[in-house]
């Protein structure tokens, strides 16, 4: 499927074939039934794709006219740098398109735009389970070994 998939930035005509991918994304981390992430979350987030005074970007993959996976970023600055950064926060591809080259396709699209931004550093975390997705990501990047906390406030 790789010579085949096409990454590239999503386009407002997209949501009726982002949304599932972005549902199925949200379920594979718990998001899903009575711990849904609400419809206004999800609007938002898809506002901030197309407004230019927001640092949030998707890409998405295509193959034989279908949207088959997506990835969401952002830039924001570092006190470790003096350029930004890049936060690779999403990155979801459709079950049945998996093991065909699109998550690493989606990742290399996100390495393209920062480096075209002129951010040197993505970065991103997964959860210790997913086993699939660690496979891939120990081939395309560096396993930090930091251990993430957080704290609902």
């Amino acid at each position: 499927m790789t010579d085949t998939v096409r990454v590239r930035p999503v386009e407002q005509a997209d949501l009726a074939a982002w949304t599932p991918l972005w549902d199925g994304y949200n379920a594979f981390y718990g998001r899903a039934g009575a711990t849904a992430l609400s419809p206004a979350i999800t609007a938002v987030t898809w506002g901030r794709f197309f407004d230019a005074n927001e640092p949030v970007f998707a890409l998405v993959a295509e193959s034989a006219g279908r949207l088959v996976g997506l990835t969401h970023y952002l830039f924001h600055r570092s006190t470790t740098r003096i350029e930004p950064t890049c936060y690779l926060q999403d990155l979801f591809t459709a079950p049945d398109a998996r093991g065909q080259g699109v998550g690493r396709a989606l990742i290399l699209g996100v390495y393209q735009a920062a480096n075209t931004a002129g951010v040197r550093e993505v970065y991103w975390q997964t959860h210790a389970t997913n086993s699939a997705g660690r496979l891939l990501y120990d081939k395309v990047a560096k396993h930090a070994g930091y251990i993430v906390y957080e704290h609902e406030v």
